[in-house]
């Protein structure tokens, strides 16, 4: 058999199985084969041959390839290799620049061996590749293993059936297992605490459709252990060889704990300042406002929270403590996270100062320190030697020590420029150390809530002073005049704001006649119930020169327009016993109600009037009958005004309540307070009830001597 015979071949493909479509990395290097006999003839040449060198295989054929492909000056050196090859059975590799067809030389690496037929014949196959082609392949190849090697990005390679083929340094210590240990076996295989099913099927996709996935966040460990402590941005890519065929999936995965965890704490820090602002300062109540803020930062913060203001604070009167003497300080709230269904919990809770508990705090304790200073206190890893610092005995630095607390922060609470107390912070289960960052937020959360306890301070100051004046000004246990019985109410309205322009007043006037008064100033506040006490004096006043309820009135009238354009209401009545009449003026103000045995409740039928201080207009007399047993209720605005309803149909619901009223004017004065105010103290209220009531006649015959 000749040598063409016996390398001739044909392709054989399995059943169902396409042809291998070329683009491998012998087509990049071009590799070129030829096969000579014994005499160094050609007998064999590829297409690969005639791209390299330039002759066709019809060329090629029979020719010496020394003559064809070797320069004059390296035929004897190239002679003497492929003798020692066909004699010896050597294999030689040579680069040396080899003729074209062109004329020019092409510098190509060589390699010979022998071959044998099986008739013992022998012949030199010759392969050979353009050395510039083969370096660049080669520094490529070099390039990438280093890049893989060396890169910080986690990198693998899986093949089609996506079993692990090359895993990087990377990647081992993201994984925390060594390539070994991946190589040969799927995701599932390897990482059994992976989600496996996620990433085989984004593999998957990425395998049919060729689109990379690209940068998908995964938090946990890359072997899948599970924390919320790491990240990565894993990508998935379809590998596919110069022939465009597929070969498997390579994928990256870049750490971004660092900022996984940065972006963890922003959420967190604008979550909670985003709670501080809806649920802080609800109220103007100092202790609710204290636990709003105790609250929001539990367990976001902290795992316990207190806060601790200043008694001088809340008692405006008790002085300061010298420099260097024990704080006085009131704990106003403590909130543990789960409440205190933890063990951990509830020792930290009783190791905390109670709330409304008084307590002296030493210089020596942190929190005092940090009221002190102004400036935050922070050990962010407590030792044992720290905790009589920071508890408030030896008992309660016991109970933290057993609750495990290992991180502790102190906040001062400032506003206004003023010291008002501290936030306290601990934490037990938390792992985390309290951090600068921590201590920022803090601090934030804090001036936040200081400003609204603040607030909540000096609301309590303004309602106690305005209650104050108020109650001062109004009558005390007024006696009940000739022919009638009174009860009386007056009831603060719940906010400060609204506080001291209500009143009422029961005045004796001679031959046996009283006159009945209730009043509201316009606004609320110090200044109204200033307003209130002078037009209050100046009733009892003008009431002593007996004059007529209308008359009155234009007095009151004129006094109000010089309170600094005060607008008031006001509802102005003279009893008569002996005639059994009450005569009644109306300064714009709500009319009065008549109760009458057997009949039901009515409105007083009255001219409306205009307000005091509105000038210029006359008030008008209205007499109405009011024998033995009558009752008459006058009463502000406060007990019947609602935003959500009507002032007609509220004062349809007096009239209802009045119709099963009681007989005693005492019990009736406690029904209409709990059945008209229930979640309406947004004003205050003063209310008064007369009953007509037999005179003797002594009282009616009048003192002795007249």
């Amino acid at each position: 058999m000749g040598a063409t015979d016996a390398f001739r071949a044909r392709p054989v493909h399995p059943p169902g199985r396409a042809s291998l479509v070329p683009g491998g990395l012998l087509d990049v290097l071009g590799v070129a084969a030829g096969v000579l006999d014994r005499e160094g003839r050609i007998v064999l040449w590829s297409p690969q041959a005639q791209q390299l060198f330039g002759w066709s295989a019809a060329e090629a054929l029979g020719q010496y390839a020394a003559r064809l492909l070797v320069a004059e000056e390296d035929v004897e050196a190239v002679l003497e290799l492929f003798a020692q090859v066909m004699t010896e059975g050597e294999t030689f590799a040579v680069v040396f620049p080899a003729r074209h067809k062109d004329g020019g030389t092409r510098l190509v690496e060589f390699r010979n061996v022998r071959l044998e037929d099986r008739h013992g014949e022998f012949f030199a196959l010759g392969i050979a590749t353009d050395r510039e082609v083969l370096r660049g392949v080669e520094r490529d190849l070099a390039l990438s293993l280093r890049l893989v090697e060396q890169s910080p990005i986690g990198l693998a390679v899986f093949d089609t059936e996506l079993r692990f083929v090359l895993v990087n340094p990377a990647l081992e210590r993201m994984l925390g297992l060594p390539a070994a240990a991946c190589v040969g076996r799927t995701v599932r295989e390897a990482l059994p605490h992976a989600d496996a099913d996620a990433i085989e099927g984004a593999m998957r996709r990425v395998l049919a459709t060729g689109t990379p996935l690209l940068d998908e966040l995964r938090v946990g460990r890359a072997g899948g252990a599970a924390t919320d402590e790491e990240a990565q941005l894993v990508s998935y890519y379809r590998l596919e060889d110069p022939g465009g065929s597929i070969v498997g999936v390579a994928t990256s995965a870049v750490d971004v704990t660092d900022r996984h965890r940065a972006n963890k704490a922003d959420r967190r820090r604008t979550a909670l300042i985003a709670d501080a602002s809806v649920l802080i300062g609800t109220t103007l109540e100092l202790e609710q406002t204290a636990r709003e803020l105790a609250e929001v930062v539990v367990p976001g913060l902290a795992d316990v929270a207190a806060v601790d203001i200043l008694d001088t604070v809340v008692d405006a009167d008790r002085a300061a403590a010298p420099g260097g003497q024990a704080a006085v300080f009131r704990a106003l709230a403590v909130a543990a996270a789960g409440g205190t269904d933890s063990p951990a919990a509830a020792d930290a809770v009783r190791a905390a100062d109670p709330p409304g508990q008084i307590a002296k705090y030493d210089p020596g304790r942190l929190v005092a320190r940090c009221v002190a200073t102004g400036r935050p206190v922070m050990v962010p890893h407590v030792r044992a030697e720290d905790l009589p610092d920071i508890a408030r005995d030896d008992e309660a630095a016991r109970l933290l020590a057993r609750a495990g607390l290992h991180s502790y922060m102190a906040v001062p609470l400032i506003a206004r420029g003023e010291v008002l107390g501290a936030l306290d912070l601990k934490r037990l289960t938390d792992p985390r150390p309290f951090d600068e960052t921590d201590a920022a937020l803090a601090a934030e959360l804090a001036a936040r809530a200081a400003v609204s306890i603040d607030n909540a301070r000096w609301y309590q100051r303004e309602r106690a002073t305005a209650l104050t004046l108020q109650r001062s000004l109004l009558p005390q246990q007024p006696q009940d005049p000739a022919g009638l019985e009174i009860a009386y109410r007056y009831q603060p309205a719940g906010t400060a704001s609204r506080v001291g322009g209500d009143w009422f007043d029961v005045i004796p006037q001679d031959g046996d006649k009283s006159a009945l008064v209730v009043g509201d100033v316009m606004g609320s506040g110090i200044n109204a119930a200033a307003a209130m006490g002078q037009l209050r004096t100046a009733a009892r006043t003008l009431a002593q020169l007996g004059l007529d309820p209308a008359r009155v009135l234009y007095h009151l009238d004129q006094t109000a327009s010089g309170l600094d354009q005060m607008i008031a209401t006001c509802l102005y009545a003279v009893y008569d016993p002996q005639g059994g009449t009450c005569c009644v003026a109306n300064g714009g103000h709500l009319p009065p109600v008549v109760l009458r045995p057997g009949h039901p409740p009515a409105l007083v039928d009255l001219p409306a009037g205009a307000p005091l201080g509105v000038g210029g207009i006359p008030f008008e007399n209205t007499a109405v009958d009011l024998k033995p047993g009558d009752r008459l209720v006058l009463y502000t605005d406060g007990l019947v005004e609602t935003r959500d309803e009507s002032i007609d149909t509220r004062l349809e619901a007096l009239l209802a309540v009045l119709a099963d009223a009681p007989d005693g004017i005492e019990e009736t004065c406690d029904l209409l307070l709990t059945s008209l105010r229930s979640g309406n103290d947004q004003d205050d209220v003063a209310l008064l009830i007369a009953r007509a009531v037999p005179t003797s006649p002594a009282a009616a015959a009048g003192p002795p001597g007249q």
